[in-house]
């Protein structure tokens, strides 16, 4: 068992190793920051699909902003902003779920991972009891699954083709991963070395 990790993996002693350099105070924002990091992810996109205009490609389904052209002061003058919830989109869908792309039937996956992650850290803010594993372990899970969302988006505009690797900009799958190494890298490598 790693050194600074109690038994049954909740965030009381380790948490406290790990900040007790920076005082009682960060003793108690540490879970809450974790916890605050893992809810914020719930609203960082999965994707960003530049181009004409920007579509955002979230959790809970497109958001898109067109241009219509420039301003006479250079700047650009938004022509719309439309919305599609995920919700609507698998309603509205002719096809079975199952002949859908894959990337596309991982979405679910991926709010799923992200909902489990941010019910586990706030269980443990409320309940006082985390197992920090199963969170960081959730979150490993949340960034493959938007990562393979943004990959199917990204093979669908063209990537490797004439567009070039950006077309699709796997923000949510970065971000998530980043999270999940800066708050929960330590419970991560716990595992991988039991």
């Amino acid at each position: 068992m790693p050194s600074g990790s109690s038994p049954a993996g909740n965030s009381g002693e380790s948490d406290a190793a790990r900040f007790r350099a920076l005082g009682p105070l960060a003793c108690a924002l540490g879970p809450l920051a974790d916890a605050l990091f893992v809810v914020a992810l719930l609203v960082v996109p999965m994707a960003v699909v530049p181009g004409d205009g920007v579509t955002v490609v979230s959790l809970w389904g497109f958001l898109t902003v067109t241009e219509v052209g420039g301003g006479v002061d250079g700047t650009d003058i938004l022509g719309g902003v439309g919305g599609y919830p995920v919700w609507r989109y698998f309603l509205d869908q002719p096809r079975a779920f199952s002949t859908l792309p894959p990337s596309i039937r991982a979405w679910p996956l991926a709010v799923g991972f992200h909902l489990l992650a941010a019910g586990s850290a706030l269980s443990g803010i409320a309940c006082g009891r985390e197992d920090r594993r199963v969170t960081g372990g959730l979150l490993v899970l949340a960034a493959g699954a938007s990562l393979w969302v943004s990959t199917g988006l990204a093979l669908r505009f063209g990537v490797g083709t004439t567009a070039g690797w950006l077309t699709v900009i796997p923000v949510g799958a970065l971000a998530t991963v980043a999270v999940a190494v800066a708050a929960y890298g330590r419970d991560l490598r716990g595992i991988v070395e039991a």
